[in-house]
């Protein structure tokens, strides 16, 4: 059982207000209707007439809030929220090694997360998918819950990844290229499927929980295996025209340069991502001296020149690359999100002191940099934040075809 993605990103006018109002009730927690209005800059009418449909689909549900102690007379007021117990949503990141799935309620509260474990890091899509409900069918036997609780799954994969049309250009996960993973989800998940860029997803965790809240205009960085990008504008995520945009890790910074891991040479990642750093630091010595990013930095800090060299060179690559980020977007804020151990003082500084050196000179302050140690279960969070948006959307599309039948 799934859903047909046609268009699903594009709502008619009334089902695109419901979607707005649904949005402002759950990043103002509790909220009325007057408020709502207010802050939409819509009429009263039409955010009643959206509560309405959204209450008979129990998306929302009305709580009674405080009574001003101003008030001598008449009921409290009647506050919206969003209806946790709705439905529940998987989200799912696919790792090196493992799936990881979080399984959070409609109001996206954690009810529980697990890990499954992969046999290789590489897969067909078939293979991948069906890997897919597995893990979806242990994590749901171990937190007791019936599969008919769950009312979406997304999916983040490293790679080209088309999120409104379920289609993968490449991704380092999967062997082939150009495939469709709609029939795919059709054929062997149980419940509607999404599918997104996975660092997509950790800039939709970050817009709704995280460093990103309350922003319009941010870029979230993602340095693991690879390098990922998330771009938010004016509140949005870009996504690109095919689907493709934010390829941050595939921008070019060295002519005929060094090979990527998507075939090409020169890209960024083939300097700053993981796979780089063990590479260049293993050139001319036993590969067991440095396995790990752990390894790297242990060697550095007890004077190993190589691992030294490659660690300040990759930082001052990477703040380069930022400069060119900021002087293309002009962020709020960037956030770099890094699933390795924390690495000294000295190469973050490095880093920032080649942006600041890079970035085109204004009578204005650098964007705020946050630096941050990916938690594993932030990945998982964002790909659920998604399932939770692609959800209302089915749901409120719903409620609009009921309404003309």
């Amino acid at each position: 059982m799934n859903t047909d993605m046609t268009n699903l990103f594009h709502l008619d006018a009334r089902d695109s207000t419901r979607l707005r109002v649904l949005q402002c009730i759950r990043a103002a927690g509790e909220i009325s209707r007057t408020d709502i209005a207010r802050q939409l800059d819509s009429s009263p009418a039409t955010v009643t007439a959206a509560c309405v449909a959204l209450l008979d689909a129990g998306l929302i549900r009305e709580v009674r809030g405080l009574q001003s102690e101003s008030v001598q007379r008449g009921r409290p007021k009647v506050m919206l929220q969003v209806n946790g117990d709705a439905f529940a949503i998987v989200g799912m990141k696919v790792a090196r090694n493992a799936i990881l799935v979080m399984i959070v309620d409609f109001k996206g509260d954690e009810i529980g997360t697990f890990v499954s474990p992969l046999a290789a890091s590489r897969m067909s899509a078939r293979a991948l998918v069906r890997e897919m409900r597995r893990a979806l069918d242990d994590a749901l036997s171990a937190h007791g819950l019936p599969q008919s609780k769950i009312a979406g799954l997304a999916l983040g994969l490293p790679g080209f990844v088309n999120g409104e049309t379920s289609f993968m250009h490449w991704s380092s996960s999967v062997t082939e290229r150009n495939v469709n993973f709609a029939p795919l989800f059709q054929e062997l998940l149980p419940c509607p499927t999404f599918i997104d860029n996975d660092a997509n997803l950790v800039a939709k965790a970050e817009h709704l929980f995280g460093a990103g809240r309350g922003l319009r205009n941010f870029l979230v960085v993602t340095i693991e295996h690879g390098v990922g990008m998330g771009i938010v504008l004016d509140g949005e995520l870009y996504r690109g025209e095919r689907g493709c945009g934010a390829e941050f890790g595939h921008m070019k910074v060295q002519f005929d340069g060094a090979v990527c891991q998507c075939g090409q040479r020169g890209c960024l990642e083939a300097y700053v991502g993981d796979y780089a750093l063990l590479r260049d630091t293993s050139t001319g010595r036993s590969s067991d001296a440095t396995k790990t990013i752990a390894d790297i930095l242990d060697a550095a800090r007890s004077g190993d020149t190589l691992a030294h060299e490659v660690l300040d060179r990759a930082s001052r690559v990477l703040g380069v690359a930022l400069a060119n980020l900021t002087n293309l977007f002009d962020p709020e804020h960037i956030v770099i999100a890094r699933s390795r151990p924390r690495f000294d003082a000295r190469y973050t500084d490095a880093m920032t002191a080649s942006l600041a050196r890079n970035t085109v000179q204004v009578d204005a302050p650098l964007p705020k940099i946050t630096v941050r140690n990916l938690d594993q279960t932030m990945w998982a969070l964002g790909a659920a934040a998604h399932g939770i948006e692609m959800v209302s959307v089915l749901k409120i599309r719903k409620r609009g075809a009921d309404d003309v039948a």
